[in-house]
């Protein structure tokens, strides 16, 4: 094993404010040396341990002059202990997400623009469905290395029994869920015990109203819910509560505790993440299918939710130089291409390839002719917003006529959390 892999033990989520910042002041007193370069990592699960440390390896090998110390961190304990990480002794390198996640960093000064390794290896085009979710004011602040699709997967056993075929537009969708509904199969199975399912609901349907650059901008709190755009999104949102085509009584299910509607043929779609294939039951995973959620503003573009995991710079780091070609060589689409083989993941490099998966083969392809990507409501907007609009999110969804008070509700919490 290389000298890379001498590693520090993974933080213990419970420990992990506490400890972290301990381990953090001893290994980041290292940073000042030259050649060394320090990465600190939520990737403590299993696969994301296993793709960075054989990532590592490989840029050891062809950067023999640089000894990487990676610390890897429980991934609830790192989302605690970053602050710190980047606001006194900062590693050289960190992982973290895209978007607002992102870009409160970047607000506070804590980030290194990095838009001359965007410049200097091509990134804008080996990557840029990623592009805006990567950028403040025209600035790039990382690299993304990872992300998965979101999307309708639905049985096509079902469809194809009763002639439906995967809906491209607002209207077939509509149709095919009255279909689905006249045959005695509940058309969208849905969870919403937890929230951040309702959240994805309302992220693609103002994708496909208003579109990415206005999404961004209400989540950044720029725009009040009570706008018209924002209420227009509601509207076709109602369409589908109102002629019931969600699961009952969702609010009483967790994401997983829906799934056996689907796969007991009970229900015949649900609007989720890829990380949903691995649950299917063996009988049933040939008769599931994934389409792309369908256009409702032919005039918008096709945007998408794809949460990304990305590598950044700390503004305070101490070997800026080195990590400069690590972020470069995590961009690199043979780099990408092993990562995400080992994650079963999508690689954001276009250039890379994917695991023969008809799901990764389908999102991969799906992503990359994107003209940009959101990473969910709560990864887009202010935390306390994210959670205030799911709740109203999921309240709307039980008791749509209560609208008007939501959105006004929802309206004063933006106010009060963007001090508008």
């Amino acid at each position: 094993m290389k000298r890379s892999l001498r590693r520090l033990a993974v933080l213990a989520g419970s420990l992990a404010f506490g400890i972290a910042l301990t381990a953090q002041t001893a290994l980041t007193a290292q940073t000042a040396t030259a050649g060394t370069l320090v990465i600190n990592a939520g990737t403590s699960d299993p696969a994301p341990k296993q793709a960075f440390e054989e990532l590592i390896e490989r840029f050891e090998a062809e950067n023999p002059d640089i000894e990487v110390k990676l610390n890897v961190f429980d991934h609830e304990g790192f989302k605690t202990s970053v602050r710190n990480f980047l606001s006194s002794q900062a590693p050289d390198v960190i992982t973290w997400f895209a978007g607002n996640r992102m870009k409160t960093f970047v607000d506070r000064d804590l980030l290194e623009d990095v838009s001359d390794v965007w410049e200097a290896n091509g990134l804008k085009d080996a990557m840029p469905s990623s592009l805006s979710a990567m950028t403040v004011d025209g600035k790039q602040y990382g690299v993304p290395w990872s992300y998965y699709q979101w999307g309708v997967y639905y049985r096509r056993d079902i469809f194809e029994e009763m002639g439906l075929t995967a809906p491209t537009t607002w209207d077939e969708f509509m149709a095919v869920n009255e279909k689905l509904k006249a045959g005695g199969v509940t058309p969208i199975a849905i969870g919403t015990k937890y929230l951040w399912t309702a959240g994805g609901w309302f992220d693609y349907l103002n994708l496909r109203v208003n579109g990415l650059p206005f999404h961004l901008e209400l989540m950044d709190g720029k725009v009040p819910y009570t706008d018209d755009r924002v209420r227009a999104v509601f509207d076709k949102w109602r369409q589908m509560v109102d002629a019931g085509h969600f699961l009952e009584n969702h609010a009483t299910y967790s994401w997983q505790e829906a799934q056996p509607f689907v796969f007991q043929g009970k229900a015949a779609m649900y609007l989720i993440g890829n990380f949903f294939v691995p649950f299917f039951p063996p009988e049933i995973a040939d008769k599931m299918d994934f389409f792309q959620f369908p256009v409702i503003n032919p005039d918008v573009p096709m945007y998408e939710d794809a949460p990304i995991d990305t590598v950044h710079i700390p503004a305070r780091a101490q070997n800026k130089e080195d990590a400069r070609k690590f972020l470069a060589f995590v961009a690199r689409a043979d780099n990408q291409t092993a990562m995400n083989k080992v994650l079963e993941r999508l690689p954001p490099n276009k250039d890379a390839t994917v695991k023969d998966d008809r799901f990764l083969q389908a999102g991969f392809t799906m992503l990359s002719e994107s003209e940009g990507l959101a990473q969910f409501y709560d990864r887009d907007t202010d935390p306390e917003m994210a959670k205030l609009g799911m709740q109203g999110f999921q309240e709307f969804m039980v008791k749509p006529d209560r609208l008007d008070r939501i959105l006004d509700r929802l309206e004063k919490s933006r106010q009060r959390i963007f001090k508008q």
